[in-house]
């Protein structure tokens, strides 16, 4: 008789415990030392970027971390590269300092030999933060996942799926027959690897940032406008080197508008051409961020009334809104996918 594999939910409502119970500690210390709680500032910096993977809090106050590399580029000091673990806690390491409130709050900053910091001389960040650590971790992910497809593919050619291959395959073709023949027509295969990257990247970084223990999941990833900025400017500029004569024509000469029109409305499909990747950088943002929000806000009701009389309802909850953030994962790659879309083949079609 074989073993039968434990369920995925398990696991997931294991790490969910985990995770709560490791908030939970970290709470109980901060009112410990009579320190009122605050939940804005606690989902604040669960869902912001970090230079560190915070666990939990000890009894005594130390954390348990883990330090994540720092690699700056600073005109005096040239190429400087370190733990971050050297700058927690407010202290500074080779004239840098992380700073903890200000405008520049979680940046790392050089500072002067009287301890302010040297605006002229900031220096260039490219350290290894929580949102860089899970976008590679869902990169190599992918990959490792789409290698093992083609691998699959290469053995056993065009048959019936089979492990891996079942759960992705019917994917891709979601995508293919769903998302880009609709929109793209014949035209379809040249966009279809741009389509299948950003729908897979996106989903695995969505459902990553649902796990929230151990790392390098928990991360806010899709959470972070920096990361939907570059998506949405990848769909841009892949739209413009895209449009055809056609295209370009209807901005600049829109076929039916009288002549004394076209200063209006020139403007008009030029503001047109920034809103439609706008929209896609704030859409992906604000839903998965709005997410994460809704679920610390619901584990945080039980330390805001100071009453474990909640826990069931609020964990309850908080279980429901994992689930509807699943179904949130899968929706919001299929929205960013299907509008990049739909805007590569209003760049592409015939005009007539």
């Amino acid at each position: 008789m074989k073993t039968r594999k434990l369920p995925g939910l398990f696991f997931f409502f294991l790490f969910t415990g985990i995770a709560l119970t490791a908030f939970g500690q970290e709470v109980e210390q901060k009112e410990a030392g009579k320190e009122k709680f605050k939940a804005s500032t606690y989902i604040l910096e669960h869902i912001a970027d970090s230079h560190e993977w915070h666990i939990l809090t000890k009894k005594n106050g130390e954390s348990i971390a883990i330090y994540l590399p720092v690699i700056l580029l600073s005109k005096e000091s040239g190429l400087n590269i370190f733990s971050s673990k050297r700058l927690a806690h407010g202290k500074e390491y080779k004239g840098f300092r992380l700073e903890e409130e200000g405008e520049l709050k979680g940046k790392i900053v050089s500072v002067n030999a009287d301890g302010k910091v040297d605006e002229e001389n900031l220096p260039l960040d490219f350290s290894m933060t929580k949102t860089v650590i899970g976008m590679l971790s869902a990169a190599i992910i992918g990959l490792l996942l789409f290698l093992s497809l083609a691998r699959s593919y290469k053995k056993t050619g065009i048959s019936h799926p089979k492990g891996i291959q079942s759960f992705l395959e019917p994917v891709v073709l979601f995508v293919r027959d769903d998302i880009a023949i609709p929109n793209l027509g014949h035209k379809f295969e040249k966009y279809m690897p741009y389509l299948l990257t950003v729908f897979f990247f996106i989903l695995i970084n969505n459902i990553m940032g649902l796990i929230p223990f151990p790392p390098p999941f928990g991360a806010n990833v899709t959470g972070n406008i920096a990361l939907t900025f570059t998506l949405a400017l990848c769909t841009f500029l892949v739209t413009q080197f895209s449009g055809n004569k056609g295209y370009w024509k209807h901005i600049f000469a829109t076929p039916g508008v009288p002549f004394w029109l076209l200063p209006v409305m020139i403007p008009v499909e030029i503001i047109g051409l920034f809103s439609k990747p706008f929209a896609l950088m704030i859409r992906l943002f604000a839903n998965i961020t709005a997410g994460h929000i809704i679920v610390l806000s619901l584990i945080c009701l039980i330390f805001i009334f100071d009453t474990l009389a909640l826990a069931p309802v609020s964990i309850f909850f908080v279980i429901f809104m994992d689930c509807l953030e699943l179904l949130v994962a899968f929706l919001q790659a299929y929205i960013f996918t299907l509008l990049s879309a739909l805007f590569i083949s209003m760049a592409v079609q015939e005009h007539h």
